[in-house]
């Protein structure tokens, strides 16, 4: 399961290589990634071009093991891929995200 602090204006998520930082004070999300050993360049954008935070679930085509994604979707079309979960602690990780930025 994904590791999140809360305060009332900042939240943190940690999952594997990533981190997401919601800061309602600056109106800013921070999302820093890791590639391999190398912290890819943390990229920002406004609260407000949040556009949904969702679960996709899939199914892995050698296995057949289902695999649930928390997702967030920008205005500009962008996705990014924040959690691999248990569909539980997908859907619980995505309700605590959409909870805080209002969606």
């Amino acid at each position: 399961m994904a590791s999140i602090e809360e305060a009332p204006r900042k939240l943190i998520l940690k999952a594997g290589s990533t981190t997401l930082t919601l800061d309602k004070d600056y109106g800013k999300a921070t999302l820093q990634q890791k590639m391999l050993l190398w912290n890819k360049k943390p990229v920002e954008f406004a609260l407000a071009d949040i556009d949904d935070i969702a679960v996709k679930s899939d199914v892995d085509g050698l296995s057949g093991a289902a695999i649930h994604h928390s997702v967030l979707h920008r205005r500009t079309g962008e996705i990014t891929v924040l959690t691999t979960e248990e569909a539980r602690d997908a859907a619980e990780t995505v309700k605590k995200l959409r909870g805080f930025v209002g969606l």
